[in-house]
């Protein structure tokens, strides 16, 4: 989460996101795609069950991507807030932040703020922003408590149906935290995220 207007604090979320979905967002993906080393074809992975929270439109840039922007980054952050009060956040036209994805720590429910097609203000570089999807995870830097199975698989499986929407590849020279983007500085997700972990269920799909 990144400011572009005065300085939010960080940002809090819901132990569980149940209850915090308007309409739901179908978003099944059903091209088919073969990975490096492997000619057996297989489908694009499905998006996981996302619920539309919309942003304040304060708080992101409308645009046309991938034809304004190519999307070529996943930017992995951890919200140091609970689900609501980040939802708040997102919601407050004077916080000038946002992020396209939300993931909840408890059953890895997903809310998504910014529609891909447009800008979310996330990572605190503009080249970044236009380039890229945030996702969001409810939690704390240094208290891995928060970063349960049910996260990572389905933060997980929002990444890899991103990555084979927009052809990003499945590493982690596209798949980036926040303390990676130029100038960035924040540290999330941390050092206590798993990404070898992580990296192994975005590429099973």
């Amino acid at each position: 989460m990144e400011a572009h207007g005065p300085a939010p604090t960080r940002r809090t979320l819901l132990r569980s996101g149940a209850g915090l979905g308007a309409a739901a967002l179908a978003l099944a993906a059903t091209t088919a795609t073969a990975h490096a080393g492997d000619r057996r074809p297989r489908r694009a992975a499905a998006y996981p069950p996302t619920h539309w929270i919309p942003a304040s439109t304060s708080n992101y840039r409308v645009s046309s991507r991938p034809t304004a922007y190519p999307i070529e980054f996943v930017v992995i952050h951890v919200t140091q807030e609970t689900f609501p009060d980040a939802v708040k956040i997102f919601q407050d036209p004077a916080r000038q932040v946002s992020t396209h994805y939300m993931v909840a720590s408890a059953d890895g429910y997903i809310g998504q703020f910014v529609r891909e097609k447009d800008v979310a203000w996330h990572a605190g570089n503009k080249d970044y922003n236009n380039r890229s999807i945030g996702i969001e995870h409810e939690g704390w830097v240094d208290d891995p408590a928060w970063f349960t199975d049910e996260m990572y698989a389905s933060s997980a499986a929002l990444t890899a149906a991103v990555c084979d929407r927009f052809a990003i590849p499945k590493d982690r020279d596209h798949i980036i935290a926040h303390s990676e983007v130029p100038g960035s500085d924040h540290t999330d997700p941390g050092p206590l995220w798993d990404w070898d972990r992580y990296m192994e269920l975005v590429d099973q799909g």
